[in-house]
């Protein structure tokens, strides 16, 4: 995704340096070696440490506590007083989406929680380039922000699960802007921007669908195109990094490829790491041909959560998180 102007960009000594505030940890370089340089970092939403966590990509075992060399970045807005107006003790459970996206060339983190936690953070410094409270009344599920996308204007897109919508948030009016405006879409799960159409695609219930975004000042949310899905429960859409007609785009029974030139599915088929067919998948992105997911184990508490982040093939091994709850993990490519 290109860069969004209008942020500053800070010092290369800020942004190695990091800020001293609590929730933020020491940033460490992202490839440290140049064998490292081949496989990008993971960042993954750990909701019972209430993190999320930028990953060693080359170690498949991460045990933070015992060898907190594998973390190369963390996240936790628990007692950041840039953050304190979003309530985050209370809004910021259950972390769902983490993505890396850039502005003016500096990684950014986009992280939400269920309770109502939404925001843009800045990898290393924790600056908060944006935050919204995304619930109808203090903190609380009745919209769960599922999902967050930035925009090429600097608004951030958001998928509302309970709430049935996609909204579109007045970020580019400052870090705290409230401002929004919205669409219905059932059980909205997934947001993501595609810059070679300029549309917002959105996924959610039985319905994936592009739209139109407005500008800066005017957001909107116009339906350009609207596509069913072949099986239900849309939950992720994300890029096909190096193929930029297609789109991943997980339902609750299968995985697939989608087309945007032909309009078409292409299910995906590769093994799965002994994780069973591809059937709730929370998320899937892929760098160049090596496909990252998660799915949950089904033995844990929530049930949705996993321990593992997985890679698409029957003889790779998973990355391990010790005594995680993952929900998502990406690779962690801005």
């Amino acid at each position: 995704m290109t860069g969004v102007a209008g942020f500053a960009r800070p010092s290369r000594r800020a942004l190695l340096l990091g800020a001293a505030g609590a929730g933020v940890g020491a940033v460490l370089p992202l490839h440290r070696t140049a064998a490292a340089a081949t496989v990008p970092a993971v960042v993954v939403g750990d909701q019972r440490s209430r993190r999320a966590l930028v990953l060693d990509g080359t170690q498949t075992s991460w045990d933070p506590a015992a060898d907190p060399s594998v973390v190369l970045w963390s996240f936790a807005p628990d007692g950041d007083a840039r953050y304190a107006d979003l309530a985050p003790a209370e809004s910021f459970t259950y972390v769902s989406e983490v993505k890396a996206r850039s502005l003016d060339g500096v990684p950014h983190l986009l992280v939400t929680a269920s309770y109502g936690f939404a925001a843009v953070v800045e990898y290393g410094t924790g600056a908060r380039r944006w935050g919204g409270l995304v619930a109808t009344s203090g903190p609380g599920a009745d919209l769960n922000p599922h999902s967050a996308e930035l925009l090429p204007n600097g608004n951030v897109a958001v998928a509302c699960s309970a709430g049935d919508a996609v909204r579109i948030y007045s970020a580019a009016q400052g870090p705290a802007s409230t401002g929004f405006t919205a669409a219905d879409l059932a059980t909205a799960h997934g947001v993501h921007w595609d810059d070679g159409q300029g549309v917002l695609w959105a996924v959610g219930g039985s319905t994936l669908v592009a739209y139109d975004i407005g500008t800066a000042d005017n957001p909107a949310l116009t339906v350009r195109t609207t596509v069913p899905l072949p099986t239900p429960d849309g939950h992720d859409v994300n890029a096909v990094s190096g193929s930029p007609d297609l789109l991943w785009v997980a339902t609750g029974t299968a995985l697939y490829r989608f087309s945007k030139s032909a309009r078409t599915f292409a299910p995906y088929t590769a093994p799965t790491c002994g994780a069973g067919p591809w059937g709730g998948v929370k998320a899937v992105s892929n760098a160049g041909d090596t496909v990252l997911f998660t799915e949950p184990d089904g033995d844990l508490t929530p049930n949705w959560q996993t321990r593992y982040a997985r890679i698409a093939s029957g003889t790779a091994a998973p990355y391990t998180l010790a005594g995680g709850g993952i929900y998502k993990a990406r690779w962690w490519q801005p």
